[in-house]
């Protein structure tokens, strides 16, 4: 029976200090992304989950300042935590309990700071979201805040190719994944001032910003959201090559995300303007089996079968 103590001596935390604050770090990170979570603790080796639980837990948290409170607070507010981070990650020491366990897991892995610092950055940029006149922009976007925050909550992670290599793999599974969100996303994305989706794309299919406001159902409207969907999947299907590129106890877990989001993609293509209608939610029953199927394929290097790399969903076992 896998028990927090025993990922915390897994890991090689030592001290009530430190040991509380990776234990603060985990219940955040059950709070606020149980989704995710859950899985985790059961697919990850138990030597990685208080480092995953801490870098999670401070993306997570700095994401709640940027979403949360007066609109007009929310740039100072990042700001001033941004430099309580970068003094942080300067002076080895914090206040905050969140920072502390990254920091205790950065000293104890010997992290860079590559990854933080362009999370960071991005985080900041995307303070001020103007939208995606083009689809460079779009891919500007997933370099500077999609892949920064994936490879943030996976530094864990042994390599068995070079580092670009597998870099140049995470890439393609943020742009998938990211995409994918950003469709499941655009009923609540759209009411709160927000569209990811280029302007190029909308133009290229005849469709305008108020279509999908008002959720019309028109041939236009269709083709963009499926040239979407399509536009993602193939990303995911290149990225899951990625599967052969990490150590084996970690690909269940990567065959457990990649599947969470090919699913996604699913329920786009099967809803249709549905998606831009109401909000969307992850079945939980699809969930579960989903983790089963990841489990007990274990190390085995093959993505989860059932999805075609086409864009269109390929029937799937019951």
């Amino acid at each position: 029976m896998r028990t927090w103590r025993r990922c915390l001596d897994a890991a090689g935390v030592q001290g009530d200090t430190a040991r509380a604050d990776f234990s603060a770090a985990a219940r955040y990170t059950l709070r606020k992304h149980f989704e995710g979570w859950g899985p985790m603790q059961v697919l990850a080796p138990p030597e990685s989950l208080p480092h995953i639980a801490a870098a999670v837990a401070l993306a997570r948290y700095t994401d709640d300042l940027c979403d949360s409170g007066p609109v007009e607070g929310r740039t100072q507010r990042f700001e001033e935590w941004a430099d309580h981070v970068g003094t942080a990650l300067q002076t080895g020491s914090s206040e905050h309990r969140l920072v502390r366990a990254y920091l205790y897991s950065a000293d104890l892995l010997n992290l860079s700071r590559t990854w933080i610092d362009a999370y960071i950055a991005g985080t900041r940029a995307d303070l001020e979201f103007p939208g995606f006149a083009q689809d460079a922009d779009y891919q500007r976007y997933v370099d500077t805040v999609s892949l920064p925050s994936f490879m943030l909550g996976i530094e864990v992670v042994p390599r068995l190719v070079p580092e670009q290599s597998f870099v140049s793999s995470v890439r393609l599974l943020s742009e998938g994944s990211q995409r994918a969100d950003h469709l499941t996303d655009v009923f609540e994305d759209l009411r709160g001032g927000r569209l990811y989706l280029p302007v190029s794309d909308l133009d290229r299919h005849s469709v305008t910003r108020a279509d999908l406001e008002q959720g019309l159902d028109t041939a236009e409207v269709r083709a963009l959201l499926s040239a979407a969907a399509c536009s993602a999947r193939a990303s995911l299907v290149e990225g899951e090559r990625i599967l052969g590129e990490v150590a084996p106890e970690y690909r269940p877990v990567f065959r457990f995300v990649i599947g969470v989001f090919h699913k996604r993609l699913d329920d786009v293509e099967t809803r249709g303007v549905a998606i831009i209608r109401r909000p969307y939610h992850d079945g939980k029953v699809t969930g579960l089996r989903l983790l089963a199927r990841s489990r007990r394929m274990g190390a085995s290097t093959k993505a989860l079968p059932g999805y075609a790399g086409s864009g269109t969903p390929a029937a799937r076992p019951s």
